[in-house]
């Protein structure tokens, strides 16, 4: 929902949001979603079910993400007026998620320095991406 209520915004022209912030959002989203379908994916895996439909189930838990941002494009007139507290829903939302579910995972097992590592390289990805396209 983030990146179709950023191309709202920018479609509506009067967001202050540009193509290039739209785009950089949506690639955001679009690398996250890879370990994310991982998740789904590698317990599938394990518990005996194929390759190919572990990686189907893995591709479907993330496309709801573009139906979504579709939706809310088409919803653009209901949106910009609103798109500051649904930007802040969004961000908060993942915060959420990161702080109650994914920090307290990654410190539980042996190897809880790669989850840190891995924490560190997202975070300078994602600001490389936003010091070079926006």
């Amino acid at each position: 929902m983030a990146v179709g209520v950023c191309f709202a915004g920018f479609l509506a022209g009067n967001a202050g949001i540009s193509l290039l912030e739209a785009v950089v959002l949506a690639i955001g989203i679009a690398i996250q979603n890879i370990p994310e379908g991982a998740i789904i994916s590698m317990p599938l895996k394990m518990k005996g079910m194929s390759k190919g439909k572990a990686f189907l189930y893995g591709v479907m838990s993330g496309i709801v993400e573009p139906i979504a941002a579709i939706i809310t494009v088409l919803l653009t007139n209901i949106v910009v007026p609103i798109l500051p507290y649904l930007l802040a829903f969004a961000a908060g939302a993942m915060i959420f998620v990161v702080i109650e579910e994914l920090i307290p995972e990654m410190h539980s097992g042996k190897k809880s320095m790669l989850g840190v590592i891995g924490v560190t390289i997202g975070f300078a990805v994602m600001m490389i991406l936003d010091i070079a396209l926006g």
